[in-house]
């Protein structure tokens, strides 16, 4: 299996380094309902973990939760809560979300304000070894000219940095700094924060951004671990000041691959609230669109290329997905049984491929375009295969599914009225009562389902 690692700008065959793959990737700052951009990253997560678990690695993954910032303090005062009341309901509207579209929660999902002491011990660490400092105002920042080799993951030079490594210009910090280029490790308070501080050791205040996701990786994944992933825009300043302290704090490497998620574009445009193309899933639900269709829009490219996601292509991925349905009810209509030896060559070769295609830094679309053809094929021998056979091609597309997500059959409970029509309909077909037989399955289709014929009877979906 290989993958492509920002750190060394190549892809690389993949070696963990126990034999439980340790994974952190980076969750979302909960202050509001989770948008398609950051599920288009946790989505990338999900292929890659579950992906890993298909190929029998065990997998242990944190994902942490950002509940102390300047926007989360800002929303907690605006809709007038605690910052542990309003963090508390949008931590669990995301979770709730990913688990909508089929994301695996992960093992460890730690949350920034349970992990304040690690934070302080990983500062004063930083301090005794003359990597950070305090400022008269109480911020204490990341000396980046301590560090030989800041940047790397960003390819970046020190003397070419022209940006603040916190990733903005803050004036009310750049007269105590330093260096205008070092990072906050901790924030003194002020009267902004309201009732948001911590007292220690360190003073009163509240952490920075970058230190959280240092302590906590390395607190739940040991350091160095396996994997770090995240979106494109993380890179820098996040990622690259993660290792900085990291690295700088234990003297040995933080991370030993990075890999990133490339952006999410909406309708060929960046997503803006002001173009109107700004999307939660919450959104999209409420709209009727399947949470099925909504993952298959958000995986349907490869991770580290930039999707452009388009609400027209929702009515096309729910066509795909009836087609997935379509093919497995198929499936189970089989009632031949003798077998066809043409199936195990095409499970071969499907399987081969998907492999092959997902082995090479997760290419999902490849991986996917064998299975089109592989239903292709299977459909066109479909009247010539065994009741076994069709088992043997379920298990193989409930192994896709594994990774993918959006191929097996959802079971529906059809209630007895519409039982009740298709019966009615049947009867009226047998005494070639067509307008009525008409009649009946519109009535059918008004409440919410489909009926067709089939050679055996009828089958009955929701629509």
């Amino acid at each position: 299996m290989k993958l492509y690692n920002t750190l060394s700008n190549k892809i690389e065959e993949f070696k963990s380094i126990a034999d439980v793959v340790t994974l952190y990737t980076c969750g979302p700052t909960v202050y509001n309902y989770v948008h398609i951009g950051n599920l288009r990253a946790m989505i990338s997560y999900d292929i890659l973990k579950k992906y890993m678990k298909y190929k029998g690695f065990k997998v242990k993954h944190v994902m942490n939760i950002t509940d102390v910032d300047d926007k989360t303090i800002r929303g907690s005062k605006e809709e007038e809560k605690s910052l542990k009341e309003f963090t508390e309901f949008y931590t669990e509207k995301f979770l709730d979300d990913i688990k909508k579209i089929g994301i695996e929660l992960p093992d460890v999902v730690p949350k920034a304000t349970e992990e304040i002491d690690g934070m302080v011990k990983l500062i004063k660490t930083l301090m005794d070894k003359g990597y950070a400092y305090k400022t008269e105002k109480g911020d204490i920042y990341f000396k980046i000219s301590k560090l030989e080799g800041y940047g790397k993951l960003a390819n970046l030079e020190k003397t070419l940095l022209k940006q603040n490594a916190d990733g903005r210009l803050d004036s009310a910090d750049e007269y105590e700094k330093e260096d205008a280029r070092d990072f906050a490790l901790w924030k003194a308070w002020d009267e902004n924060d309201g009732d948001v501080f911590w007292d220690t050791e360190i003073g009163k205040g509240r952490p920075g951004w970058h230190i959280e996701c240092s302590v906590m990786s390395s607190k739940y994944l040991g350091q160095p671990f396996d994997i770090h992933m995240g979106g494109i825009d993380l890179i820098f300043p996040h990622h690259t000041n993660e290792i900085a302290q990291s690295e700088a704090a234990y003297d040995k490497k933080f991370c030993n691959y990075w890999v990133h998620n490339n952006h999410l574009i909406v309708n060929g445009e960046k997503m803006s609230k002001s173009l109107g193309n700004f999307f939660t899933l919450k959104d999209l639900l409420e709209k009727g669109y399947s949470p099925k269709a909504i993952r298959f829009e958000l995986l349907n490219a490869h991770y580290r290329q930039r999707l452009d996601f388009r609400e027209d292509n929702l009515k096309k991925d729910e066509e795909v997905i009836a087609k997935f349905t379509e093919f497995l009810d198929k499936l189970d209509h089989v009632k031949k049984d003798s077998d066809n030896s043409e199936v195990d060559k095409l499970i071969k070769i499907v399987k081969e491929r998907f492999e092959k295609e997902m082995d090479n830094d997760l290419n999902i679309t490849g991986a996917l375009a064998g299975i089109f053809v592989f239903m292709t094929e299977v459909n066109k021998i479909m009247e010539e295969i065994s009741i076994a056979d069709a088992e043997k091609i379920k298990k193989t597309m409930s192994e896709f599914d594994s990774v993918i997500g959006v191929i097996e059959k959802e079971e529906i409970d059809v209630p007895e009225e519409i039982v009740n029509l298709a019966e009615q309909r049947v009867k009226a077909r047998s005494e070639k009562n067509w307008e009525l037989s008409d009649k009946l399955r519109d009535e059918i289709k008004e409440k919410g389902f489909e009926v067709s014929d089939e050679k055996d009877g009828y089958r009955i979906k929701k629509i």
